[in-house]
């Protein structure tokens, strides 16, 4: 590690945190998932900093609280190895910044609106996630530069019963993970398993690919590059350049592209979402800046469901739909393209989804996995519901 970073890192917000809600309604920016890990696990392994941690909006800081930090570095930020070492270089109250927006600064957090700060433009190489979607079309580069930083030796390869197409290199198998009479294909690109994941039989994988700490893929799921699948979650069926956070299912068989799914949600039974529209048109995706639609220029686009939301079987989301923190879905008609927080419904009629019933469920899906629903979550929820106007009790 780098004594410019022993002091610890802070991962700074900017106005654009808005820009990847509902995902960061619940989540600093540096939470997000993207590749291998989140956006801070990436700068702790870049530089071995033992001390990373979030400056958030002031909304949010009551949940996620910074820690010691003389680095501040933007949340959106993916650390590259030139970038890195430039980082390192910054004296005292110099920042680095990409076309007026700043990247990376060595000052008092109170500082970084510029005042006093000399500044050095980057002209290298950089990926800044500017949208939600950049989540799912980045994430075959960001998935190749994470897989750089591993430790091949650890790998403890293929166990037999598996094809391998492509490098052998390009396979990561954390310890005690199983793969069980599966297909993975590097050729298209790496592929990492964590620790204690598992893969069952019939599975078929085409790399770039990254299946997290002890989260299942069940039998024959068809997975394609570029896809993240967080820590602890169970997938099936087919599954498409999309990033799943930690804890959430998409068990059974059902078609998910091009999409972002948040922790602790639930995807039943041919739970199906549409990533193309009928005429190849650009698609339209809610904002929650301009609270309207806007193109967001790509041809596939499917669904961006924020935390602790569910849908039933057979559930249909149309192209480019958003979904908020803590709905409760069902019905055998297209949902709606924009689902507010704390909704409960289907496609004939939506109600405010009331707040202590999501509690409920919420819990109960948490103890599920050991994990308990803690009354400092429920006050971030709470929040939500009440900035969003959908507190019901």
């Amino acid at each position: 590690m780098s004594e410019s970073w022993s002091n610890g890192i802070l991962l700074f917000e900017d106005a654009k945190w808005k820009n990847f809600a509902p995902l960061t309604l619940t989540r600093p920016v540096s939470e997000l998932r993207i590749g291998i890990g989140s956006i801070a696990e990436k700068w702790s392994s870049a530089t071995g900093a033992l001390n990373v941690s979030p400056l958030t909006r002031p909304g949010l800081r009551d949940w996620f609280p910074p820690g010691p930090g003389e680095i501040l570095v933007n949340a959106r930020l993916i650390p590259q190895p030139d970038l890195v070492e430039r980082i390192t270089q910054l004296g005292a109250n110099e920042a680095l910044e990409i076309s007026g927006e700043i990247i990376a600064a060595r000052c008092h957090p109170n500082n970084l609106s510029g005042n006093g700060l000399t500044k050095y433009e980057w002209i290298g190489e950089a990926i800044l996630i500017d949208r939600v979607t950049d989540l799912f079309t980045l994430n075959d580069k960001v998935l190749r530069l994470d897989f750089k930083r591993l430790d091949m030796s650890e790998s403890q390869g293929l166990p037999e019963g598996n094809q391998i197409i492509g490098p052998a290199d390009q396979l990561f198998v954390a310890p005690g993970a199983k793969v069980l009479a599966s297909v993975i294909n590097t050729s298209t690109g790496p592929v990492y398993i964590g620790n204690d994941a598992e893969i069952m039989e019939g599975c078929m994988i085409r790399g770039p690919f990254a299946l997290g700490d002890h989260a299942t893929l069940k039998m024959g799921a068809k997975i394609y590059g570029a896809s993240t699948i967080g820590p602890h979650c169970k997938v099936g069926g087919e599954f498409s350049n999309s990033v799943m956070f930690g804890f959430s299912n998409k068990a059974h068989d059902g078609f998910i592209g091009n999409s972002v799914i948040g922790e602790w949600c639930n995807l039943g039974a041919d739970t199906n979402n549409s990533n193309l529209r009928n005429d190849y048109g650009s698609v339209k995706l809610w904002s929650g800046v301009s609270e309207t639609f806007e193109d967001t220029g790509l041809t596939f686009c499917g669904l961006i469901m924020g935390d602790h939301s569910k849908a039933g079987i057979n559930s249909m989301f149309n192209t480019g739909t958003v979904v908020g923190v803590s709905c409760n879905l069902f019905g055998g008609d297209f949902l709606p393209k924009y689902i507010p927080s704390f909704s409960w419904g289907g496609a004939g009629e939506i109600e405010v989804y009331r707040f202590d019933k999501a509690m409920e469920v919420a819990s109960r899906m948490m103890e599920r996995r050991n994990v308990s629903l803690t009354d400092t979550t429920k006050e971030l929820l709470k929040s939500i519901a009440v900035a969003e106007g959908r507190f019901e009790n």
